[in-house]
């Protein structure tokens, strides 16, 4: 298995390259920024980049999954339902991504988004099971991903205790890779610790412990703070729209 995070400060946000070393197939996810520190980490791992992953439609900064796409000759994947302008390949809840002795299995987790995904992670070569779950803005370390930018606050945080309740369903030794940490504006109290693992959330994740969906919604929805700014713009242009 090989795995490498990428944390960006300006906007706030975390890519990953993973993937089977001895096969040497690959996937990134959420790409933002200069597209050659991907394709430098994967040539030093040995690697072809297979799939450019973009768990949402991104609000608070422009992805570059596209752009890095064609740079690597790889699939540029998205959510089947994903509302965008362009061709992509799309995937549905429990598809599988193979690479090699690793897979990365998709799970439909709307609720910051109708799109989002999340991508469960195997590495054969060690186990069956799964090893860790790349969580975009779904599930991060010290919070659960704000709900209004794309559908209703409240739409979305219904659709969210859905998904936080699948994923809590996990045993509490998979690890947790989200999308972003301390200082983005799509969570309100993330840690500066960009890794987790679920069973340290649920019992430390204030939004992530509520069982009760009435509860849940009135935590979800009390003191959203600001959208980001340009949210609404740079969702219209990451999912290939024009904008005047």
């Amino acid at each position: 298995m090989i795995l490498r995070q990428f944390l960006h400060k300006d906007p706030v946000g975390i890519s990953y390259l993973f993937g089977c070393g001895g096969c040497a197939a690959g996937g990134v996810v959420d790409p933002m920024g200069d597209t050659q520190p991907y394709l430098r980490a994967a040539k030093d791992a040995g690697m072809r980049i297979h799939y450019v992953i973009d768990t949402h439609v991104h609000a608070d900064h422009l992805s570059s999954g596209r752009e890095l796409a064609r740079a690597a000759g790889a699939e540029y994947v998205l959510f089947a339902g994903a509302d965008v302008a362009f061709p992509f390949k799309g995937v549905g809840d429990r598809d599988d991504l193979p690479l090699g002795n690793v897979t990365a299995s998709v799970w439909h987790t709307p609720g910051h988004t109708p799109e989002h995904i999340c991508l469960l992670v195997s590495d054969r070569t060690r186990a069956e099971e799964p090893w860790f779950i790349m969580t975009g803005h779904t599930l991060m370390t010290g919070d659960l991903g704000r709900t209004e930018l794309a559908v209703s606050a409240e739409r979305g945080a219904k659709d969210l205790f859905q998904s936080a309740a699948r994923l809590k369903a996990l045993p509490d030794y998979v690890e947790v890779f989200p999308g972003a940490y301390a200082g983005s504006v799509c969570g309100r109290s993330l840690s500066g610790k960009p890794s987790s693992t679920i069973g340290f959330e649920r019992r430390h994740n204030n939004a992530f412990g509520i069982g009760d969906e009435g509860e849940f919604l009135r935590f979800m929805l009390a003191d959203i703070p600001p959208p980001p700014e340009r949210a609404a713009e740079l969702r219209a242009v990451n999912a290939g729209f024009t904008v005047a």
